[in-house]
């Protein structure tokens, strides 16, 4: 079966932003430099120490992330939000808190009409988040 995984570009800063990912949702994490690829000898000086690829995993939960823009550049929109189910109302908690830190805490934590907790916020690097946590189905 397909499976979908959430791949995010950042500009410079996917290291930073990866660990901080890691900080806030644990797991394992690893990098690919660009000059550690096969590409290094096509890049310029400057780009050596970027991310050509990420991975963060725990569980189910498959982030990932590079440096690597298009041609175009880094375009940041609001057309899509990183969606984590969460176990527990303590999960749900800590993950706002830490992800919400230098970021703007959009809609805090709060009881949904379906009778799950919900919350959602932007972190410090621009990516929007929705956690939910559905009380009636603690894993």
């Amino acid at each position: 079966m397909a499976q979908i995984n959430s791949y995010l570009t950042f500009n410079g800063n996917c290291f930073e932003a990866m660990n901080f990912y890691k900080d806030c949702l644990g797991g394992e994490l690893t990098f690919q430099k660009i000059g550690e690829s096969p590409l290094a000898d096509k890049m310029p000086p400057q780009m050596k120490e970027c991310i050509l690829h990420s991975t963060l995993t725990k569980g189910a939960l498959i982030l990932m992330g590079s440096d690597m823009a298009s041609e175009k550049g880094l375009i940041k929109g609001n057309a899509v939000s990183l969606m984590v189910d969460c176990g527990s109302e303590e999960e749900i908690t800590t993950f706002y808190q830490k992800l919400s830190a230098g970021g703007n805490a959009d809609h805090p934590i709060e009881n949904s009409f379906w009778g799950a907790l919900f919350g959602d916020l932007t972190d410090k690097y621009g990516n929007h988040w929705l956690l939910h946590f559905d009380k009636n189905q603690q894993q």
